[in-house]
């Protein structure tokens, strides 16, 4: 199944200019998962933005750690049904989750109802109301396709206008007309959250009311770079590992010497390597037919992992590390194959010697670098 990759993009504004927001957006990934955590703080403010940021946290903890949004939600709600009318921090939220397989469910807690958008057409999701002791959630479901997502807003932009150019407020069925008239313009997803903002704001004239905020996730055909580096512990497994790296979808890169014996022996085809002149500190590349990129192992990782946060313009533009660099910019998703064979000339001492660190290492390290990007990284170790 190819990986469906989701975008959040949002648009936000303080009730007050240079007030912190009450509003706060979490997202996390994994491999199963991308959820997505709108929070709105009870007032305005440090103490509104406070709670959103406890709430959220909390939430989006919860969620990484593998917990159902269901169970998620009804711990948090809990927390907020004792704390509802005491000093103690209250926020309303809305949190979703959309699987791989672009199911979603959303749940909402005093927040206005999701909106669908598909490529033609936005609408309300139909809600489900239940109880969590004395407080009321709502949930939603939907099924995503590359080129739909899910538009969550707070009450700041369904209540614009309220008392003034609008008695009863925008509500959420002005949000979505608002979302059909930029998709029968044809404007892109992206901007989605911007221009429903915009028109909230211009609604409130003079007048804004609370902090407000609209986030979308959009989903959309995911970009996967695969990267195999160092043969198993258990060379029995040789095959395994290799044919499961041939299988993978997009781009793949080998970062290794030994490992590139072993796909090209497995494959029955050459090593190719790099002929042109090189200056000593540049890793020598290879070539295989059939893989994208094929370098050497630890003087190409750990020379990646100095440079993944520079300016590409900066790098020369024709070594192995360059390239590997310009895979993962390209990449939504990232597999690490990692072996754990153990390599004679990998010596801890030496390696420190150097300056560098070992696979063990090096790939965590990389792996950071690349979420803060916004990246989704699975590790595999053989």
């Amino acid at each position: 199944m190819s990986y469906l990759h989701v975008d959040v993009t949002s648009a936000q504004s303080s009730r007050r200019t240079g007030a912190p927001c009450g509003d706060v957006v979490v997202q996390g990934r994994t491999a199963g998962w991308t959820s997505l955590v709108c929070c709105d703080g009870i007032g305005h403010g440090v103490k509104a933005h406070v709670a959103a940021t406890m709430t959220s946290a909390r939430l989006m903890e919860m969620l990484r750690g593998g917990m159902s949004v269901q169970r998620a939600v009804s711990a948090v709600v809990k927390t907020m049904g004792a704390a509802r009318g005491t000093p103690l921090p209250w926020a309303a939220f809305s949190a979703a989750q959309i699987a791989s397989s672009g199911q979603a469910t959303v749940i909402t807690y005093e927040m206005p109802a999701p909106i669908l958008a598909t490529r033609r057409h936005a609408s309300a999701l139909r809600q489900r109301a239940t109880s969590v002791g004395t407080e009321i959630v709502s949930e939603a479901h939907c099924h995503l396709e590359p080129g739909e997502g899910l538009l969550v807003v707070t009450d700041g932009i369904t209540q614009a206008g309220l008392g003034t150019s609008m008695p009863g407020g925008w509500g959420i069925d002005g949000a979505v007309r608002c979302v059909n008239e930029a998709l029968e313009r044809g404007r892109p997803p992206v901007e989605l959250p911007k221009l429903v903002h915009r028109r909230a704001m211009a609604l409130c004239g003079e007048h804004v009311g609370d902090d407000a905020t609209a986030v979308l996730a959009y989903c959309r055909q995911g970009r996967v770079v695969t990267v195999l580096t160092g043969p198993p512990s258990d060379r029995a497994r040789d095959k395994e590992l290799v044919r499961r790296f041939v299988l993978e979808e997009g781009a793949k890169a080998i970062c290794g010497a030994s490992t590139a014996e072993m796909v090209a022996r497995l494959l029955g085809v050459e090593v190719t390597v790099e002929q042109r002149p090189v200056p000593s500190m540049v890793p020598p590349r290879y070539g295989i037919e059939g893989i994208d990129l094929v370098t050497e192992g630890a003087v190409t990782l750990n020379q990646l992992c100095n440079v993944l946060d520079s300016d590409a313009d900066e790098l020369d533009p024709d070594t192995g590390v360059t390239a590997l660099r310009a895979l993962l910019d390209e990449a939504d998703r990232v597999n690490f194959l990692v072996g754990s064979a153990r390599n004679p000339g990998h010596a801890p001492m030496r390696f420190r010697q150097m300056g560098m660190m070992t696979r063990g290492r090096i790939i965590p390290r990389i792996a950071q670098k690349l979420e803060e990007q916004g990246k989704l990284v699975v590790i595999e170790h053989w």
